[in-house]
């Protein structure tokens, strides 16, 4: 597909899009589902979900073509990577899923897009940890979907970043250029929409499941799950360059909260969960 180099008119536009795009993945992803296919005989659900949980990306296309897919005789959606394959089978998810085509060679000839995608996948994992590591804590039963939720907490920026790369550009550009000024207002000065209401058209369309659509919808701040998602996000991109900056402390004070624990406490776990 063509990438988008001018902001499309409206959000439906934007939606139909990026509903329509191939969703590339790592190309460690690609290598490593090619070698599993090799040994399908040999895997389960859990041991693929393990080599795959590390790429959004991939982690996304597959839930995307579960909700697509779900046979009527199952009554429950696929939350997880685990549960998606559990639902699809190991042949007919190799069957489903050929050769993949990788972010690095869509963006073989963009250096910077491709430097912008691998600090928001960093960014991912360690909200997913900390996501994770808090819902751990909590002892809550959905553990495992406020982990998917974190992962993908970011998921329309990375899609942004393969399909639209010049976009996602000018965007990093003026954030750094005026810092201080809010993502989504340079967002809607650039693509005319915001990323957070084109994730959520997108994850209704696909019909992905409900509760992944509530935890990774910011506006529902208040919901405990939701607020174990947003608080790690905050937390990863706060720290993404270290453990300086000055809203850390803030952030330190809304996870003990959450947690019912002490602040010191609070910060001696973050710490612990990103060692």
């Amino acid at each position: 597909m063509t990438p988008i180099v001018s902001p499309l008119a409206h959000l439906s536009q934007w939606t139909d899009f990026f509903r329509a795009a191939d969703i590339p993945v790592l190309a460690a992803t690609a290598g490593a589902i090619e070698a599993m296919r090799q040994n399908e005989d040999d895997l389960d659900a859990h041991s693929i979900a393990e080599v795959l949980a590390g790429d959004p990306l991939m982690t996304l296309k597959i839930l995307v073509w579960a909700a697509a897919n779900r046979p009527q005789r199952v009554l429950t959606d696929a939350e997880s990577l685990t549960s998606a394959l559990v639902m699809m089978g190991i042949s007919p998810f190799f069957r489903a899923f050929g050769p993949q085509t990788a972010v690095e060679t869509v963006l073989s000839d963009q250096p910077e897009a491709l430097d912008g995608l691998r600090e928001v996948l960093r960014r991912a994992h360690r909200s997913a940890d900390f996501a994770l590591g808090f819902a751990v804590h909590r002892m809550h039963p959905d553990a495992a979907v406020i982990y998917v939720a974190a992962l993908l907490h970011d998921f329309a920026e990375m899609l942004l970043w393969c399909h639209a790369p010049e976009l996602a550009c000018r965007i990093r550009r003026e954030l750094r250029e005026r810092p201080g000024t809010r993502s989504a207002v340079v967002q809607r000065a650039v693509l005319g929409v915001e990323l957070a209401d084109l994730q959520q058209a997108l994850m209704r369309t696909w019909r992905l499941p409900e509760l992944l659509v509530r935890i990774t919808d910011d506006k529902h701040a208040r919901d405990a799950n939701v607020h174990n998602v947003l608080l790690a996000v905050r937390l990863a991109r706060h720290t993404a360059n270290g453990w300086d900056n000055p809203a850390i402390p803030d952030d330190v004070r809304d996870i003990a909260r959450l947690l019912n624990i002490k602040e010191s406490a609070a910060l001696d776990l973050v710490h612990q969960i990103d060692g």
